[in-house]
């Protein structure tokens, strides 16, 4: 029987107070990469490194970065930058700064973070940087404005650079702010790329960054095997995408967190008003929220508040605008998208248990992020995609790319018989009609407004007041398209005889009204009722009709 050569934490050589973080986390063992690259990194190494999304790239270089600053600490008293953490997204950085709290929870005091990654102004940021954090994440762009403003220095500080999710950084139109940070680092330094994919932009960043950097290029496939995660495809066409979705949510036949993809901003609310008109409640997230909105929705949703989030891809964002100039409108009531967002990529969806691509991947990579939000670390996920005719191209490309030496199907036809269902498409139709363009245009409107208000006007009174901000909840209806209430529930006779056995649907069942106990003040007055019902009792107390009497008598 062969013995597991894996390493522990505490065979790495790591700090009690880090060894006693790790293990509150739960981490029993380090991931590969993280048991590649930690040793690595605390030989003073550059490092590039690819893995696939959920592996544990994030603790793979926090980890080491804390011990090193907590090693520097005690010989140096002086207070400076000495690391810095460039992400793509904002969302991405808000999640880094949290668990670099979550590692330093023993050792705060020594180990300060600041997250400038764009969740308040440039402005109020200014006294945080100012204190001389040990480490800074955030955006490109963010971080080169804090050095314009003279609120950070790193010429003769800075010690370590770490750049994650490298590959999106030039593709979210970052390549100009890094190149003009860099003529602001010291010549020497530490540095560290993390990526799940190596394409031009990371070599690009090799050859602008690393000095004879050690490649960790794992042998592992981009996303986890058959056993972990279960993929399937389901040929369908516009309007039975609507009806399988509403079927499958309805009855409860897909069960946990669960993310839909869709392609558009539009798609998102379309959707939305859709699953209302069934009382199924739902969470937008896109790139036209706040931030501060954005990043409450992912806390709120890892937390189990909602099981439904309705998300576009990155990919809107493929030709990023520069700051200060307005995109183009796509039509009247286009609100400004913020080109730093960023959700299927590097965001940490905890337990997710589905991911449902609504609307086809416009890319192999975008399949791979999708499908990575679930099925993360060790715990087991499906990823369920709806193919249209027009769409088999690209679900040949997906199939091709992730086939690798086996030549079966990745992609496994998801046997469902449409045809049974076909009870309920009347009702998918009737829903669709009060889903207009007016109604998502407004709906749009209205979700904007509301987040705004809860994100600037109350953000004061949410700090002084964290409950509230707790339970506030993102998932609310929007109503501006007409709620039938038939639609709410489900008939039973409706329900396919094979599906019974499995199904849940909310059905409205008659209440039955328990019958009074007897001599109870109630039992008098239910009794009084019913005697004294119409229907019931009904007796005839009017005169008899007197005979006509005759004409001239």
């Amino acid at each position: 029987m062969a013995v597991s050569t894996r390493l522990g934490f505490h065979e790495l050589g790591l700090d009690d107070r880090l060894l006693k973080a790790i293990a509150e986390l739960g981490w029993a063992r380090p991931t590969l990469i993280q048991e590649k690259a930690i040793p690595l990194a605390l030989e003073g190494k550059d490092l590039l490194a690819r893995a696939r999304t959920g592996s544990g790239k994030t603790a793979a270089y926090i980890i080491p970065i804390i011990q090193h600053l907590l090693q520097v600490k005690t010989s140096v008293s002086e207070q400076a930058v000495r690391v810095v953490i460039l992400v793509p997204t904002k969302e991405l950085g808000q999640q880094v700064g949290q668990m670099i709290r979550q590692l330093t929870a023993y050792c705060a005091r020594d180990v300060r973070v600041a997250d400038v990654s764009g969740l308040a102004d440039v402005s109020a940021q200014r006294p945080v940087l100012m204190e001389k954090p040990d480490i800074v994440v955030g955006t490109p762009s963010r971080i080169q404005i804090h050095l314009q403003n003279q609120n950070l220095s790193l010429r003769n500080s800075l010690e370590i650079l770490v750049i994650d999710e490298a590959d999106l950084l030039f593709s979210f139109g970052f390549e100009d702010d890094l190149k003009n940070l860099l003529c602001q680092f010291p010549k020497i330094y530490q540095a560290f790329l993390m990526s799940a994919t190596f394409n031009d932009d990371v070599q690009a960043l090799k050859e602008l960054i690393l000095h004879n950097p050690v490649t960790l290029k794992l042998q592992e496939s981009q996303l986890p095997d058959s056993s972990q995660l279960t993929q399937f495809q389901i040929k369908c066409e516009e309007e039975d995408k609507f009806l399988l979705l509403y079927t499958l949510l309805k009855l409860s036949l897909v069960r946990g967190k669960t993310i839909i993809f869709v392609n558009s901003i539009d798609r998102c609310y379309r959707l939305k008003l859709f699953l209302e008109q069934f009382s199924i409640p739902a969470c937008v997230l896109n790139s036209e929220l706040p931030v501060h909105s954005r990043c409450h929705i992912i806390g709120q949703f890892n937390q189990g508040f909602y099981d439904y989030i309705i998300a576009t891809d990155e990919h809107i964002l493929a030709k990023p605008v520069g700051r200060g100039k307005k995109m183009k409108k796509a039509g009247r009531g286009e609100v400004g998208r913020d080109k730093e967002y960023g959700v299927a990529r590097g965001i940490d969806f905890q337990n997710v248990s589905n991911v449902i691509n609504f609307d086809f991947p416009q890319s192999v990579e975008s399949y791979i992020h999708r499908a990575g939000r679930t099925a993360r670390v060790d715990n087991p996920g499906t990823a369920l995609t709806f193919v249209s005719h027009t769409e088999l191209p690209l679900l040949a490309e997906i199939e091709e790319a992730l086939m690798g030496e086996s030549s079966e199907s990745v992609l496994q036809p998801y046997k469902f018989r449409m045809e049974e269902i076909e009870g309920f498409r009347y009702r998918c139709r009737d829903a669709m009609r009060s889903v207009t363009k007016q109604a998502i245009k407004e709906a749009r409107l209205k979700e904007i407004k509301e987040e705004l208000l809860n994100s600037d006007k109350l953000k004061t009174y949410f700090e002084d007041n964290p409950r509230d901000f707790q339970l506030l909840r993102h998932d609310k209806a929007l109503h501006p398209a007409i709620v039938k209430p038939h639609l709410k529930n489900v008939p039973e006779y409706l329900i396919p005889p094979s599906l019974r056995g499995i199904a849940q649907p909310s059905i409205n069942k008659k209440k039955y009204r328990r019958k009074p106990a007897a001599g109870s003040h109630t039992s008098k007055n239910f009794k009084l009722k019913g005697r004294q019902n119409p229907l019931r009792s009904f007796k005839y107390t009017g005169k008899k009709r007197q005979p006509k009497t005759p004409k001239g008598k």
